[in-house]
């Protein structure tokens, strides 16, 4: 089945909007900021909320339409849900959890093993970690056999060490359920791993909407390339020379990109396109960025660095070989093909 949604409703300072197909064994993530609309997406799929106009099917059954005074109560709307932490019962233990989901009891015992929680059936939340919260949560939500999947921060809950492995776990889940699945979250990295597509959504409205590859390397509008990971400087453009456009920063430094633009500019450029070293070098770079480090962040085998207004990302070897520390003068260059321009 595939699901297809669109609404308009007034939330409390702006109007959501949306209109969505997910296509069965898709998995289709909304990523952006809290407040920004997603979970209200997901609770007009659920059936928690009417919006002021809209429609919800999944291929022909309607499960919404206000234009027909269409509207199936939630428990009737073959929908899992996964609540955003998880929304276990404490008085349940585990197995009582997946079988307060499910439509009958005769899966309970298959869902405990395919989550490998068997083990865990009589143990009680307080007794459990994280990933096996996310799990008994999941199992519960599949007990009710649902044609559709919402996730809402499906990872939100975890702490940084486990949340690689859940997310790889959860991931090769989705793909074996082979079920329409609509998943919402703050974090673009957990949005790029388990969706296929990626809406930006801010203010209640999707922004773009593609593949993470898409939204990384093209861009549409400064929100999105910060969220996929970009620094966004402000700036005026000033002048073209030999092709390039002239970018003077809020800053004070002087930056080219091969994007053609006038006037106020937002200027994006990832933290993995520059480069560091302790002299300037000529080279096709073309921008060369001097000013001191403020401050440096590991992260597993790379380092982030902040020389002025630029963040480049480096491996921890180049880091101690550079003997980076804050104080210290270094140049960041990066291509003036890597510097995207946005009109303000």
């Amino acid at each position: 089945m595939a699901l297809r949604v669109q609404f308009t409703h007034p939330l409390r300072s702006f109007d959501a909007s949306a209109e969505l197909t997910v296509e069965r064994g898709e998995t289709l993530a909304l990523v952006g900021p809290s407040g920004a609309g997603k979970t209200t997406v997901l609770r007009i799929v659920a059936g928690l909320l009417r919006p002021q106009w809209g429609s919800v099917r999944l291929d022909e059954v309607v499960l919404l339409d206000t234009d027909r005074g269409i509207d199936v109560p939630p428990e009737r709307r073959r929908v899992g849900y996964l609540f955003q932490e998880y929304a276990l019962f404490p008085h349940l233990d585990v197995a009582g959890n997946v079988r307060f989901g499910a439509c009958d009891g005769s899966r309970v015992d298959e869902l405990l093993e395919r989550f490998r929680i068997g083990d865990l059936a009589r143990a009680r939340v307080h007794e459990l970690s994280g990933g096996e919260r996310q799990r008994v949560a999941l199992a519960r939500a599949l007990a009710r056999d649902p044609a559709l999947l919402l996730l809402d921060e499906p990872l939100s809950a975890l702490d940084t060490h486990t949340r690689a492995g859940v997310r790889a776990e959860l991931r090769d889940l989705l793909s074996a359920l082979k079920l329409p699945t609509l998943l919402v979250t703050h974090d673009f990295e957990d949005a790029a791993t388990l969706a296929a597509r990626v809406g930006v959504i801010s203010q209640g409205r999707i922004l773009q909407l593609g593949s993470p590859a898409e939204l990384v390397s093209i861009p549409t509008d400064p929100f999105v390339a910060s969220l996929a990971g970009a620094m966004v400087l402000a700036g005026q453009a000033i002048g073209t020379e030999n092709g390039l456009t002239q970018v003077v920063l809020d800053s004070g430094l002087t930056a080219w990109s091969a994007d053609q633009a006038s006037g106020p500019v937002n200027l994006a450029v990832y933290p993995w396109d520059v480069s560091l070293g302790l002299i300037r070098q000529d080279d096709s770079r073309m921008n060369h960025l001097s000013a001191p480090v403020t401050s440096l962040a590991p992260l597993g085998n790379r380092v982030r660095v902040h020389v002025g207004p630029i963040v480049a990302e480096i491996t921890a070897a180049s880091a101690e070989r550079l003997d980076l520390r804050p104080g210290a003068i270094v140049t960041a260059s990066f291509k003036a093909t890597a510097a995207r321009l946005f009109p303000r």
